[in-house]
């Protein structure tokens, strides 16, 4: 870490923005064309929304929601915005593209998968309590409440969506749990995750109240503070602290403000959380349900656990990861070779293999060639392999032609002793294998190989399964949007 310098926050936001999360400002931009105020505005927002058919879908499911019951089912852009008002349109345009651009977040390190996506469901579920706990607001405040209290972490998801290989080392160099972690990612980055929300919050030229929020919360508006109890109140039904006191506290505080009783509050939270469940599908983000947890219980205080370190998170867990990438990857991608470096990435860490490679069928379908090669840090390896399959048969050859998977945990057994010819025993280097065809449709285009070399350590044959298994959704996920 010592070696790395420092960004500014003028940096930051220039990277995060413009360059790894350019549709969120790219909307951003559209949207602040459209005065709140001015119902001439409606139609040609309509029709700047109708360019973009993810939008428009999103736009439709919301307008179709639960909370709109009574109301006829909505089928145009047009009659969506005039049932949901210039404000709560374009709340859920920016909604749907932070989403939407989150998700795509591609070869993420595990432990910060897992801190973006828990980020994602607090900041979601905090917009929706915010907007709860102003009822009796106009329509207008309680729509710029919601975006406020959205984004009022946007800094920090926004770093470990677009931090790259520096946030994966500060996530597997300190506990991410701890009180001090943040600190500790402010003296590495250069900046504070809070300056990060301000300065994004600028640039994409949002609410005044959003600036205020983050700028001394607690001592300002009553909007203000409820910006900012939503927030602490979804971070704290998230992961439970030690001190349950202090979340009664909590509770008493919002209660207060919104002058209701403990009891009355506890049900509207739970209310609400199911409404920030069905939205969540409206926004094809079911991936973050399961995140927002129901009120935490006595029991469920002073539990908190330390996330293990990298190398102990189950391969299980990994794998899992591995799928929901890939799938949430088909809304934003149809580039096959994205697909496969993120599986060859998430495979080379799961399984800590010590090389992990994608060889390539090559046209004349005599030969295969490394196109993708990574080590067990999921880092690109400059290595390059050509490997006969024309000549003579070997177990590569084989796997293409049977379209079957294999395992070779000792090459010099009599199984594959016609199966490894000298060129391929160099490549096996006197450890282990795995191959796995990749598949569009019933066409094989090469092999995925998980290998350990000269360790003589062998791949289990559960793990074997599991990476068959990763590799069958990635042939799925390939063959679809090759017909798409």
């Amino acid at each position: 870490m010592s070696k790395h310098t420092p960004k500014t926050t003028e940096q930051w936001i220039e990277l995060i923005a413009n360059t790894e999360l350019p549709a969120i400002t790219s909307t951003a931009k559209m949207l602040d064309k459209f005065s709140n105020d001015d119902k001439s505005s409606l139609p040609k927002l309509s029709k700047a929304i109708l360019h973009d058919q993810a939008l428009s879908s999103c736009l439709l499911k919301v307008a179709n929601n639960a909370q709109h019951i009574g109301v006829n089912k909505v089928t145009t852009v047009s009659r969506a915005t005039v049932i949901l008002g210039i404000q709560t349109v374009k709340n859920v345009c920016l909604t749907a593209k932070l989403v939407d651009s989150l998700l795509a977040s591609k070869s993420l390190d595990f432990r910060v998968y897992e801190k973006l996506m828990q980020l994602m469901a607090n900041s979601f579920f905090a917009a929706m309590l915010a907007k709860m706990m102003v009822p009796n607001y106009s329509d207008e405040t309680q729509e710029e409440v919601y975006l406020a209290a959205l984004l009022y972490g946007i800094g920090e998801t926004a770093f470990w969506s677009s931090g790259g290989k520096f946030a994966d080392k500060l996530a597997n160099s300190a506990d991410m749990n701890s009180p001090d972690f943040d600190r500790y990612c402010e003296q590495e980055m250069g900046t504070s995750f809070n300056a990060l929300s301000k300065g994004l919050a600028t640039t994409w030229n949002l609410s005044d109240l959003l600036l205020k929020a983050l700028d001394q919360p607690t001592n300002r508006t009553k909007e203000v503070k409820i910006i900012y109890f939503a927030d602490k109140l979804s971070s704290c039904i998230a992961q439970p602290g030690e001190n349950e006191e202090e979340f009664n506290h909590l509770l008493d505080d919002i209660a207060d403000i919104m002058q209701i009783t403990v009891k009355q509050l506890k049900v509207r939270i739970s209310h609400t959380r199911e409404q920030a469940m069905e939205l969540l599908s409206s926004y094809g983000a079911e991936v973050l349900s399961d995140l927002i947890k129901v009120l935490p219980k006595a029991s469920d205080f002073g539990q908190h656990k330390p996330l293990m370190p990298s190398h102990q998170i189950s391969q299980e867990k990994a794998v899992l990861t591995s799928f929901m990438t890939l799938t949430q990857l088909m809304k934003s991608s149809r580039d096959l070779n994205e697909y496969i470096q993120t599986v060859l990435i998430d495979a080379a860490k799961a399984f800590e293999f010590e090389r992990c490679s994608f060889l390539m069928l090559c046209d004349d379908k005599k030969l295969v060639k490394s196109r993708f090669v990574f080590n067990e840090q999921g880092e690109k390896e400059p290595t390059r392999y050509r490997i006969d399959i024309h000549t003579s048969e070997n177990a590569i050859g084989r796997v293409l032609e049977s379209k079957m998977p294999v395992l070779i945990n000792d090459y010099t057994h009599r199984q594959f002793r016609d199966l490894v010819t000298k060129e391929l025993a160099l490549f096996i280097n006197e450890g282990s294998l795995a191959i796995v065809p990749v598949m569009i449709g019933n066409k094989a285009i090469g092999v995925i190989c998980g290998q350990f070399l000269a360790s003589k350590k062998k791949i289990e044959p559960e793990n074997f399964q599991q990476l068959c298994a990763l590799v069958d959704h990635l042939n799925l996920c390939l063959t679809m949007i090759m017909r798409g």
